[in-house]
Parts: structure tokens; C-alpha cells; sequence
């Protein structure tokens, strides 16, 4: 019984130092990184699907690291694959509910897609989480928001020539 206040004042310092070391950020897999650096290049080169391969070694390398599921976000978004974006920027958003650049990404996936009353909601949402209208994230969607849908390309329709069937004797 003599130990037990000291026993309880050593287990809520050795809690509270965990939780501490858990909450911070953690530096993200070396590998990964590289994967992340050779993904970004592509998409600015404008090759979307090996932008996307990067991405997904590195995810497979380092399944942790949020901001790889922003990057694949972004290359399906370029991709024109909103439902797939708003899919990685919600599980970002699951992992990190706060993060603003999963919000307001979902939001622009949401105007690009149509679905623009739900683009209005996040960009409440995102307002509210920055504490003003002005911040960057806001004003992206917001611009977002004011352009509308993507047009998309219609493909032409095949027009087959009328073929009488052949009479069978």
C-alpha cells in the first residue's frame, strides 16, 4: 500500500510521455519519401498514371504517412477521377479529421464531380475549421466552387448502317 501513489504518479507520467510521443508527427519512411518526390515530378510532367504508381509503392512502403493518400488524391483528380479522389481524401480526413487540405481537396473534387451543394458544406466546414474565409485552402475551393463541374468529353456515337437480313430459301 506504500507504493501505490507512487506507482500511480509513474504509470501517468509514463502515459502522459506516450501520448506525447504518439501525437507528434512522425518523419515518414525514407523510401517512401523518394517514391513521394519521383510521384510528384511525374504528375507535374503530366503523366498521371505514373504519378500514380509512385504513389501507391509508396503507400505500400509507408501506409501511415497521410499526405500520400493527398498525393493519390491528387493524381486520380488529374486523372479526371473525382469519386476515387474524394475517396482518398476521406480516409485522410479519418486519419487526420483536422486536416485542411483533405477538406478543401474533397471539396474540389466535389465541385469538379457536380456535386456542388456538398462542395458548399465543406467549404462551411473548411471556414470554420480556419477560423476565417481567407485562408488558402478556403479561397481554392471557393474559386473551385465559382468555376463549376469539369466538362466532360462526350464520346461520339457509333452509327451502324442498316443491313437488311438475308433471306434464307
Amino acid at each position: 500500500m506504500r507504493l501505490a501513489p507512487s506507482a500511480a504518479a509513474l504509470s501517468l507520467a509514463l502515459a502522459l510521455t506516450a501520448s506525447g510521443v504518439f501525437a507528434a508527427p512522425r518523419a515518414p519512411d525514407p523510401r517512401a519519401q523518394a517514391l513521394l518526390a519521383e510521384g510528384q515530378s511525374a504528375l507535374r510532367a503530366g503523366d498521371a498514371q505514373g504519378a500514380v504508381d509512385a504513389f501507391e509503392a509508396a503507400l505500400a512502403l509507408d501506409p501511415g504517412h497521410t499526405p500520400t493518400l493527398l498525393r493519390l488524391a491528387e493524381a486520380a483528380r488529374a486523372s479526371d477521377l473525382q469519386g476515387k479522389a474524394i475517396h482518398y481524401y476521406r480516409e485522410a480526413l479519418a486519419r487526420e479529421p483536422g486536416n485542411l487540405e483533405a477538406l478543401a481537396g474533397e471539396g474540389v473534387a466535389l465541385a469538379e464531380k457536380g456535386a456542388l451543394a456538398k462542395a458548399r458544406e465543406r467549404l462551411a466546414a473548411l471556414e470554420k475549421a480556419c477560423g476565417k474565409a481567407s485562408c488558402a485552402p478556403a479561397q481554392v475551393l471557393s474559386a473551385a466552387i465559382a468555376k463549376g463541374p469539369v466538362a466532360r468529353v462526350q464520346t461520339a456515337e457509333v452509327k451502324l448502317p442498316d443491313v437488311q437480313p438475308a433471306q434464307v430459301n
